[in-house]
């Protein structure tokens, strides 16, 4: 892969409770340790790296505690919230060019894009202008949820940037499904 001026990763939710913590996806420690190989090798690639979190406070409505669905995960300040080690290690080569994105901080709202929060559709918007962007390659945790709901809000709102799924640096709760009718779209 060469250099291109105005390509942006984006990767969706690398946390730690998504791997090994509260909320684990199968094939995640996997697919993001192939991931942080792939920025140690590939970071220069990319004019900027973007990385979106969940960061959720106590009392998070999509707590099963607190009436929703999923176990709590990512709690604000909690080890389970910090991004994968291996990654980060990789993601710090490339210091000046990484952004990170917050969203489910709203106790009341889920956020599975980065588009449904306000500040994080704010900035990453103001990212595309600023540097141009006219590729974006994708990958993260949970395919089928975060990463797909990311990929479907990005594809309404930025029809004109040719989207790169990356599938292998996917893990997903049910096994690929969702994420791969995304591929024949993309």
């Amino acid at each position: 892969m060469t250099y291109i001026q105005n390509r942006m990763l984006l990767i969706v939710d690398p946390q730690i409770d998504f791997i090994n913590g509260n909320l684990p996806v199968p094939g995640a420690e996997k697919a993001m340790d192939g991931l942080a190989d792939y920025v140690r090798e590939h970071g220069n690639n990319y004019c900027l790296i973007c990385v979106t979190c969940d960061r959720h406070p106590l009392c998070h409505s999509s707590f099963k505690d607190f009436g929703g669905i999923w176990q709590s995960h990512c709690i604000e300040s909690s080890v389970g919230a910090a991004v994968w080690q291996n990654l980060m290690e990789n993601l710090r080569l490339f210091s000046s060019k990484i952004r990170f994105l917050y969203k489910g901080e709203s106790a009341e709202k889920d956020e599975y894009s980065i588009f449904q929060n306000i500040k994080g559709a704010a900035d990453i918007n103001r990212f595309i202008e600023e540097y141009n962007i006219s590729e974006i390659d994708i990958c993260g945790i949970a395919g089928d949820v975060c990463v797909a709901n990311t990929l479907q809000d990005a594809l309404i709102l930025y029809p004109a940037i040719k989207f790169h799924i990356l599938n292998e640096y996917i893990a997903s709760l049910d096994g690929g499904k969702k994420i791969s009718t995304f591929i024949e779209v993309v």
